[in-house]
């Protein structure tokens, strides 16, 4: 009896099903499409962090630099005399990085909700040569005895810088390594902690055009190439550093024994984040510690607006959207009850009970909702596909800026920014293929939503069926 009342009901009203369903629907899809674009966002986002700090990082740890440090690694300068020939390599810590005791590694490591931790120590090898002016080629007044157009004679200054990781190779399931491949040659895990090789970034190696086996001076020390390495994020994309060297050599080859200037930290858990966050930062005051999220906030490009857009318009959009549908699916169903005055209080003339009228009245609009909810499954589903195969590219660009010398992770040879040289901003883009992945969760949802919405319009619509009084169907009929 209910069910072919039901479906006498609905084939007799199909404008108004139709309009529910439609409103409905649109709402479903649009929950489904925000919920998914999110998700594609979100995963870009990681992906794009992940091949600067590494896949599985959450955490890391690094120090501020203070203004005017020194000390072994913390810049210096070139020491040169007049009219000399010179060439002189320096390895160091970049402006803007500051090495801190490895020893902090142990003390994260043993920490509550800590997975794994690893240290790097990221430096800047600055190689300078010329010759130096000899101002005694010039007279106190008057153009140079030399004969040259120049004050101070002849000159001819070169300078070479390139980005030095110190790696620790045994724990290769964190931290930069996780972000490159081997492609030519060996890793660092085939070598010891203090042998004199390196393995070099694919994009820096073809532009100073070195291959496997050439050697490579970092520090005023010749190092051996033993592998090329290349970027998982895509070819031509450079990774975090130009050259990577044990971290034991590159402690020893900078002056900085035991120290580090970045430590990597995979949390237990998604949920345990926050708390290695702040248990960090209460055990070891003096470091700056970030997680995902604050990391996030440096990214910029096309992937930081779509990342804004769907956390905060798209979020907007679905509520609005699935107020305006259960609006609508409420509106119809209660005009649907005053036309059907007569019919309903005959019904209840007849013997129908008050729960029996409600649960009639309820089961039309829950069956309205659920058609409407399936057309806009079905219809998310399809624009979630169309999404994927259009490839849409987001770009995701980190910048930093540094001091004289030396951006961080800088730069190919003879670039600018040497001693003396003003502060410069380098940037590093990736670009990745946004990719909205279909979830089963997120469809329930949706079909849940839209049961909600079909029962809301069936309380409200059937609590006013019930209040009709049977008198006011026979003075209808009268």
């Amino acid at each position: 009896m209910f069910t072919t009342y039901l479906r006498r009901e609905l084939s007799g009203r199909r404008k108004q099903t139709a309009i529910v369903a439609i409103g409905m629907a649109v709402a479903i899809a649009l929950v489904i499409i925000v919920n998914a674009f999110a998700a594609g966002v979100r995963d870009a986002q990681s992906e794009a962090l992940a091949s600067v700090y590494g896949v599985g990082t959450d955490v890391t740890v690094t120090q501020a630099p203070e203004a005017g440090s020194g000390g072994p690694g913390q810049g210096g300068q070139f020491q040169f005399e007049e009219g000399a020939e010179l060439s002189q390599e320096r390895l160091s810590t970049g402006m803007g990085t500051t090495a801190f005791a490895s020893s902090d590694l142990a003390t994260i490591t043993d920490l509550d909700g800590v997975a794994a931790a690893v240290a790097t120590l990221s430096l800047e090898n600055s190689s300078f040569s010329g010759e130096v002016p000899d101002q005694s080629a010039t007279p106190q007044n008057g153009p140079p005895t030399d004969g040259s157009g120049g004050s101070g004679g002849p000159s001819s200054f070169s300078i070479d810088r390139f980005s030095v990781t110190g790696v620790d190779a045994s724990s290769d399931a964190l931290g930069p390594l996780t972000t490159m491949a081997v492609t030519d040659g060996e890793g660092l895990s085939s070598a010891g902690d203090t042998d004199a090789v390196a393995v070099l970034d694919s994009v820096y190696a073809s532009e100073v055009g070195l291959a496997v086996g050439d050697t490579i001076s970092v520090g005023g020390t010749e190092l051996t190439v033993i592998g090329i390495a290349t970027s998982t994020s895509g070819e031509g994309v450079a990774t975090e550093s130009n050259v990577y060297v044990p971290l034991a050599l590159a402690q020893s080859l900078s002056g900085l024994t035991d120290q580090v200037s970045t430590v990597y930290v995979q949390a237990t858990s998604a949920d345990a984040v926050s708390g290695v966050a702040d248990a960090i930062s209460t055990a070891l005051p003096d470091l700056s510690v970030e997680t995902q999220e604050d990391l996030a906030s440096s990214v910029t490009g096309s992937l930081s607006s779509a990342s804004d857009l769907a956390s905060s318009l798209g979020r907007w959009l679905s509520i609005a959207v699935l107020a305006a549908a259960f609006g609508l699916a409420v509106l119809f169903t209660v005009a649907g009850v005053n036309r059907r005055t007569r019919e309903l209080g005959t019904l209840k003339a007849i013997g129908w009970s008050r729960r029996r009228v409600i649960g009639q009245v309820a089961g039309e609009s829950l069956v309205q909702s659920l058609i409407g909810g399936a057309i806009g499954a079905v219809v998310g589903l399809l624009a979630i596909i169309g999404l994927n195969l259009a490839s849409i590219t987001l770009t995701a660009a980190q910048a930093a800026t540094a001091g004289p010398g030396a951006p961080p992770g800088g730069g190919g040879p003879g670039g600018a920014g040497g001693p003396g040289g003003a502060a410069e901003t380098t940037t590093s883009a990736v670009d990745l293929v946004l990719h909205a992945p279909i979830s089963p969760q997120i469809v329930a949802i949706a079909l849940g939503v839209a049961v909600v919405g079909g029962l809301l319009a069936g309380a409200v619509g059937g609590w006013r069926a019930a209040r009709l009084s049977p008198a006011v169907a026979l003075r209808s009929i009268a």
